[in-house]
């Protein structure tokens, strides 16, 4: 299952979960006293349309600015790679925003979408090829948060990586520290690495974005409950449940909740599950940093910083970091 954020990814790739997984997961989640669904499963065909719309609403910001920031700094954030290096993208997905970096990096050795929907990965990698050339493109068919190999031929070039969209906000902290050192083993000593990460800001400009006037980030919400109600034999009556989005200013983290509107009992694959009115379901959670608290997470994983890019309304950044 390719691990994507909600709302910080370009374009979330689809894949069915393991059914018996996906139960699991649901019943596991119900059992504990806040109720919980992993994010990714947010992202079937009809979720993945929904987060399209979500990214093109004036309230969210993070797509838009990252781009803007990657438009208006590629040629900054490429010199801040080494020559002729490697590019490893982390949990690839769509090439939307490489492109904005690959224009300006013509001495690329070569560049690795990493992806587990190993379909989706070789059709992007055909359209790269297609528009560059000269690049040399080699997808690598993994899931980024467990270790995987480079390709062994890629001889003394050195490493690089690429993780944009804030998907490092959709980790606990501790996950996220892990998976900054997990980019570590695979890069190397001396790898510079490119991430996105959502700045903290007015907390309604951040409930905004999570909770749109529309109803598209709630329908995007309750969409969850839609799949278990179609894979897993769900009884969910999805208006029986309200959306909710939060700042959390003490975990800095933006929480997203389905709230029972009523004491309600339904079933899962057979399995009576309670709700209690005003009951939540914990969806997903979204951290915040400012560019001083994600150098000190990014520290811990023995990452020093580089350099870091803004916008001009300190919305989102974008930082380069270097691996002692």
């Amino acid at each position: 299952m390719t691990i994507k954020p909600v709302f910080d990814n370009a374009t979330p790739v689809t894949q069915a979960p393991e059914p018996q997984g996906f139960l699991d997961d649901v019943l596991q989640g119900f059992a504990q006293a806040q109720k919980t669904l992993p994010a990714k499963y947010f992202y079937d065909d009809a979720g993945s349309d929904l987060f399209e719309a979500i990214t093109r609403l004036p309230e969210y910001y993070p797509t838009r600015t990252e781009l803007a920031i990657l438009d208006a700094q590629g040629p900054a954030i490429a010199a801040a790679l080494p020559q002729g290096a490697a590019l490893v993208e982390f949990g690839s997905g769509s090439t939307v925003k490489v492109r904005r970096l690959l224009r300006h990096l013509p001495d690329l050795a070569a560049y690795l979408p990493v992806d587990v929907s190993e379909s989706f990965l070789h059709a992007q990698a055909a359209g790269l090829r297609a528009d560059f050339p000269v690049l040399r493109v080699e997808p690598v068919a993994a899931d980024f948060t467990r270790p995987f190999s480079l390709p062994a031929d890629l001889g003394d070039a050195p490493r690089a990586g690429f993780f944009p969209g804030s998907t490092i906000g959709n980790f606990e902290p501790a996950e996220a520290a892990r998976l900054l050192r997990q980019f570590g083993a695979v890069l190397g000593a001396g790898a510079v690495l490119v991430v996105g990460v959502d700045l903290v800001k007015d907390h309604a400009v951040l409930e905004a974005a999570y909770d749109d006037a529309a109803g598209v980030t709630a329908a995007f919400n309750r969409n969850v409950l839609t799949r278990i109600n179609r894979e897993l034999g769900g009884t969910f009556d999805l208006d029986a449940f309200a959306h909710r989005a939060v700042f959390n200013d003490q975990a800095s983290r933006i929480e997203m909740h389905l709230v029972a509107r009523a004491a309600q009992d339904v079933a899962v694959a057979g399995r009576p599950v309670a709700f209690a009115a005003g009951e939540s379901i914990h969806t997903e959670n979204s951290y915040k940093y400012t560019v001083e608290s994600f150098r000190a997470l990014a520290a811990s994983a023995g990452w020093a910083p580089v350099q870091v890019w803004t916008d001009p309304q300190a919305l989102f950044s974008v930082h380069a970091l270097r691996l002692g």
